[in-house]
Formats: structure tokens, C-alpha cells, sequence
């Protein structure tokens, strides 16, 4: 990807499960948006996480009358976090200086990730992040009370085990840059929704500067996570603890207990933590 314009060229991905629905208005909202207000390259990638529904169609549609998106289909169930990683590679092989996401049901308008890109350009931070809970943040309408309990209760077991010093890990508006990206790229394991520990994780060991930002926000009703709030809490607790383990002088002794590992992740219908080499993988 070549800088011809006077903004960096940027790569948002957008992983998408079923969301048929919705996807459409999201995508025209952000190419509509990123056309009037951005002079840099801009393009979208939605990566299906294994659709059942017509989201392929819809996103090839939108694609036609906006040439920036682009599909990334992957046909059985990768998770969220899988579906990320898949895109960052394509991010690193497109060589875009900035790479973000955001969520597929527009929770996170255009606007305010077009707020994440103008923070980092500052040259201060290596990642920027969205916050829900940061004086300043604009909440349209605020997660049911058992789910903020949970998002809460997370929040505070990565603080004890990794000590970010973040208010909300897990508030799916981030933008990191190549360098930074490039260099993490094959510590990125965690497949669910913990992936955001991860990412942010692995930036700390390597020394990167991230910064947190209010952000605005509205939770979208039909929220897959409410769904099945407890199911996947404790994939998300599954997956931090493992995280915290593999930095952790145990980890060898544990690593003959991979298949009853991914035997468990598999009965709570979720995706396996990646091996170095899926992680890695580049080809397609």
C-alpha cells in the first residue's frame, strides 16, 4: 500500500458472525464517512467468522458501489478473535500504516474511530484505544446491569494478572501501527473474545506506548455476548488465565495438556487458542 496522499493509509477490519442484518448500513456509513473527512487510503476488510446467513452477499453487494471494502470469508467458525488475526495479517502483507477494528453491528460510528486515527497520528502512542468508562466517553445506551457486572468483574482479574492500567480492555475501537503490529503479530494466540487482552498484552512486554481515549458508543440490542453472557465469560476467564500461565516460568510443564486444552475450548462451542504456527501462517 503506497502513501500518495497527505494522511496515512489506514486499514479497518470488521469481523462479522450472521450479521446479515446490520453490516450493510454500517459498511456505507464508514465509506461514506471516510470519503468526505479523510484524505488518506482508507479500506475496510470485513472477515466472516464462518456466516451462515447472507452477510457474504451484503458485503459483496456494498462492495460493488464501494470498491475500499472487501470481503475475507472464511467458511467454518474461526471466533472473533480468530477472524482479527486473519486480518492482520492481511493488514501487515498490505503494508497500511495504521491497522484498527471495530465491531460489525455499529456500535462504534465512524466518527469517533476517525477520533482513534487522529490521536495516533500524534506520534505519542503506538496503539490507541476506545474507553467506555472514561470521563468523556459517550454511552447512547449502556450495557443491561448483569453484563456490566461481569465486564467489571473481567476487568478487574486482567488487572490482577497483568497490570495494564486500562479502564476498558475490551471496548472493540483499537488502532495500532505497523511497526508495532508487525512486531507482535505471531503473540496473537487467543481465538475468542479475550483476544483484546492479548493484543494489549503483548504491546506492554514489547514496550509500546498505548493510549487510552473516551469514545462514543451505544450497545446495540441483540448483542451476541448478552445472549450467552455466561458461556462466554468463562471462555473469556479461560483464556486470560491461559494467557497468564504462557508468561509464566509453568508454562512448559502444561504444554502436554494442549489437546485436552483444546478438547475443552471445543465442548464450550468456542475456538482453541492458536499454535505459533497457525499464528504465523501467511498463506491462504
Amino acid at each position: 500500500m503506497s502513501e500518495t496522499c497527505s494522511q496515512p493509509s489506514v486499514l479497518l477490519l470488521i469481523p462479522a458472525y450472521n450479521e446479515e442484518e446490520r453490516i450493510g448500513p454500517v459498511l456505507r456509513d464508514y465509506a461514506r464517512y471516510f470519503r468526505e473527512n479523510y484524505d488518506g487510503q482508507f479500506r475496510a476488510v470485513v472477515v466472516l467468522n464462518g456466516c451462515r446467513d447472507n452477510t457474504l452477499g451484503i458485503v459483496k453487494d456494498v462492495a460493488k458501489e464501494f470498491p475500499e471494502i472487501e470481503p475475507l470469508n472464511f467458511e467454518a467458525p474461526i471466533g472473533k478473535g480468530g477472524a482479527l488475526i486473519e486480518g492482520f495479517k492481511k493488514a501487515t502483507e498490505a503494508k497500511a500504516v495504521f491497522t484498527g477494528y471495530v465491531d460489525a453491528d455499529g456500535a462504534t460510528p465512524a466518527k469517533a474511530f476517525h477520533e482513534l486515527i487522529k490521536q495516533c497520528m500524534d506520534g505519542k502512542a503506538d496503539c490507541v484505544i476506545g474507553s467506555r468508562w472514561l470521563p468523556g466517553s459517550v454511552l447512547h445506551q449502556s450495557q443491561t446491569k448483569l453484563r456490566r457486572v461481569f465486564s467489571r468483574g473481567f476487568h478487574t482479574i486482567v488487572e490482577l494478572f497483568f497490570w495494564l492500567g486500562l479502564a476498558d480492555t475490551q471496548c472493540p475501537a483499537k488502532l495500532v501501527k505497523r511497526e508495532a503490529l508487525e512486531e507482535i503479530l505471531e503473540s496473537l494466540r487467543i481465538a475468542d473474545l479475550a483476544f483484546d487482552v492479548n493484543l494489549l498484552v503483548s504491546l506492554k512486554r514489547k514496550g509500546y506506548t498505548i493510549k487510552e481515549v473516551p469514545i462514543e458508543w451505544t450497545d446495540q440490542l441483540g448483542s451476541k455476548v448478552t445472549a450467552n453472557l455466561w458461556r462466554v465469560s468463562l471462555v473469556m476467564f479461560l483464556s486470560v488465565v491461559r494467557l497468564r500461565l504462557v508468561y509464566s516460568p509453568f508454562y512448559k510443564w502444561l504444554r502436554p495438556l494442549r489437546p485436552i486444552e483444546t478438547w475443552l475450548y471445543l465442548k464450550l462451542n468456542a475456538p482453541p487458542p492458536r499454535s505459533a504456527a497457525e499464528t504465523s501462517d501467511r498463506g491462504k
